[in-house]
C-alpha cells in the first residue's frame, strides 16, 4: 500500500476535527455586536408596529420619520444598551450550543452529522435561546416601548452556559418594554434605563414578569433557528462548495449572501409568534386584569379584534432586520471560524 493510500485511509477511519463549540460562541458573540450597532432603529420601528393598535404609524417609513421628528434621531437607538447584550449573549448561546448539539448528533464512527441531526440541533439551540435569552431580553423592551471539541473544550462552554442560565433572561423583556416607551425626556418615562426597567418588573409583577412570553418565543427560535442553520448549511454548499472542515475561508459577501438567504425564510413563518411575544410581553403585569391570557387566547383575540393581517404585523421591517443582521453575523463569524479552521484543523504544526 502506497503512502497516500495509507494516509487516505486513516482520513476515512478517524473523523475530522471539528472546530470546538467555544470558538463558534465566540464567533457569535463577535457579530452580534456588530449586527446591533448596525440594525437598532428596525428594531425599534418593528416594536412600534407590533404594539400599535390605533393606527397611529403608516408604515415603517412613516413610523421612522414620527418617531425621528417628535422623539429625536437618538430614539432610534433606544434600548441599545440591552439590545447589544442580548444580541451578543443570544449569538454566544446559539452558535455555542448548537455545536454542542451538533457533536452529540454526529456519527460517532465517521464524524457526519445527517439532516435530521442538523435540524434537531437547531431546534434545540432555539428553544434553549429562547428560554435563557430571547423571553427576559425582550421583556426589557416593553419599558422602551412603554418609556439569534468535546472534553475540556465543552466542559468549558457549558460552565459559562450554566452562569448564563443564571441572569440571561431578563434581558429582552427589559428592551421591549424600553421599545414601548414614546418620549426622550427622563421624568416622564416608567423606565429610566435597563437596570431600573428589570427592578421595576420584578417589583411590580415578580420574576416571572422576565418570561413573559415564553411559550411564543419557544415556538418561534425553535422552528427559527432549525430552519436557519440548515438554510445557512445547504446554502453555502450549493453556492460555494464549502463543507464545514474543509479548511475553506468564505469572502465577507459570500457569507453575507449565504445567511441573507438563510434568514428569509423564518420570518415569514414564525410571524403570529413573535407577534403575540411582543404582546405578551409588553403587557404589564401590575394590577388590572391582563388582556392576552397565553398563546392561543392572544392569537384569537388579535383575530377577532384587528383581523388575520395583524398577526404578521412588523413582518416587513423583520424582514429588513433578520435577513441583513443574519448576513452582517455570518459575515464575522465565518471569517473566525474560517480562519480558525485553517490555521489549528487542516495545518499539521498544530
Amino acid at each position: 500500500m502506497s503512502q497516500q493510500d495509507a494516509m487516505q485511509d486513516k482520513s476515512n477511519t478517524h473523523p475530522k476535527k471539528a472546530i470546538p463549540p467555544y470558538m463558534k460562541a465566540i464567533s457569535g458573540s463577535l457579530g452580534g455586536v456588530v449586527e446591533a450597532c448596525c440594525l437598532q432603529p428596525i428594531d425599534v420601528i418593528k416594536t412600534r408596529l407590533q404594539l400599535d393598535r390605533s393606527g397611529n404609524y403608516k408604515g415603517i417609513i412613516h413610523c421612522g420619520t414620527t418617531i425621528t421628528r417628535t422623539e429625536g434621531v437618538r430614539a432610534l437607538w433606544k434600548g441599545l444598551t440591552p439590545f447589544a447584550t442580548h444580541l451578543t449573549l443570544k449569538y454566544t448561546l446559539r452558535m455555542g450550543s448548537n455545536a454542542m448539539f451538533q457533536t452529540l448528533f454526529k456519527d460517532s464512527k465517521t464524524g457526519k452529522l445527517s439532516s435530521q441531526g442538523r435540524l434537531l440541533s437547531g431546534f434545540g439551540a432555539g428553544v434553549l435561546e429562547a428560554l435563557v435569552i430571547v423571553t427576559p431580553f425582550e421583556g426589557e423592551g416593553r419599558g422602551e416601548i412603554e418609556r439569534e471539541e468535546k472534553g475540556r473544550g465543552g466542559g468549558i462552554f457549558l460552565l459559562s452556559l450554566s452562569l448564563l442560565l443564571i441572569w440571561i433572561p431578563q434581558i429582552v423583556v427589559v428592551k421591549i418594554r424600553l421599545q414601548q416607551q414614546k418620549g426622550l425626556s427622563p421624568e416622564l418615562l416608567k423606565y429610566k434605563g435597563p437596570v431600573h426597567c428589570a427592578r421595576m418588573i420584578i417589583r411590580d409583577e415578580g420574576l416571572r414578569g422576565l418570561w413573559a412570553g415564553a411559550t411564543p418565543t419557544i415556538m418561534r427560535n425553535g422552528t427559527n433557528q432549525a430552519a436557519m442553520f440548515t438554510a445557512k448549511n445547504a446554502f453555502d454548499i450549493l453556492l460555494w462548495k464549502k463543507h464545514e472542515g474543509d479548511g475553506k475561508v468564505l469572502q465577507p459577501w459570500q457569507s453575507m449572501i449565504s445567511g441573507f438567504l438563510a434568514g428569509t425564510a423564518g420570518p415569514i413563518c414564525t410571524g403570529p409568534f413573535d407577534v403575540v411575544k411582543t404582546r405578551l410581553m409588553a403587557q404589564s403585569r401590575g394590577g388590572g386584569e391582563l388582556k392576552y391570557k397565553g398563546l392561543i387566547h392572544a392569537i384569537r383575540t388579535i383575530y377577532a379584534e384587528e383581523g388575520l393581517r395583524a398577526l404578521w404585523k412588523g413582518l416587513l421591517p423583520r424582514l429588513m432586520r433578520i435577513p441583513p443582521g443574519q448576513a452582517i453575523m455570518w459575515a464575522v463569524a465565518d471569517q473566525i471560524t474560517g480562519l480558525y479552521e485553517r490555521r489549528y484543523l487542516q495545518n499539521p504544526a498544530f
